[in-house]
């Protein structure tokens, strides 16, 4: 009678149903692991060139947005057409690249500013604004906007360091208009 010897070093075959098991673990690994890294690449794309959230550091801008607001910022129009009066925009500061403000644009290049008893002329002529929180007394000016600047002051004007304290932002320094806010929820909606 021949007896079989087992030998401990041997590896036991496995079955077509663990070899099966194990071929659809490997693929449903790689499948996620593809499906991540593409949805990565496409944030950081989407980030970089097209749009990206932004959150409101201080009260400046309010009552329309408030501190901790989240909102998306269009980083991509301005390459279309030129920033407009009262957009409100998404910049590095002037003073500190690293920081990013957002206030709203209320002169472009080449015109002439000045701020009377709170009320903003451009050119010569008062400007409308809608923001109830905008009416500081203060005179400012004139100053003339060089070429590639605009003068941007914030919604909250007692409470808001702008361009009447540092100076024009740089074309090349705006990351593009806020458009939309995504936070609080309840507050979902166009920014005006």
């Amino acid at each position: 009678m021949n007896k079989e010897t087992i030998n401990p070093h041997t590896k036991k075959s496995s079955s077509p149903a663990e070899e099966s098991f194990g071929v659809g673990i490997k693929k449903w690994l790689w499948d996620w692991s593809e499906t991540i890294v593409v949805a990565l690449a496409l944030a950081l794309i989407i980030r970089a060139f097209f749009l990206q959230v932004f959150w409101i550091p201080s009260g400046s801008m309010e009552p329309g947005l408030k501190l901790y607001d989240r909102l998306v910022v269009n980083k991509f129009i301005y390459h279309f057409k030129e920033p407009r009066r009262m957009d409100v925009i998404v910049f590095k500061y002037p003073k500190d690249t690293s920081k990013d403000f957002i206030k709203r644009i209320v002169g472009l290049p080449g015109e002439k500013l000045m701020v009377r008893n709170g009320v903003i002329h451009i050119n010569g002529q008062p400007i409308e604004e809608t923001h109830p929180m905008n009416k500081d007394l203060s005179d400012f000016g004139p100053v003339e906007i060089p070429a590639d600047s605009y003068f941007a002051m914030g919604d909250n004007r007692p409470y808001s360091a702008d361009s009447r304290i540092w100076g024009f932002v740089p074309r090349k320094n705006i990351y593009g208009p806020a458009f939309v806010k995504i936070w609080p929820i309840w507050q979902l909606g166009p920014i005006k």
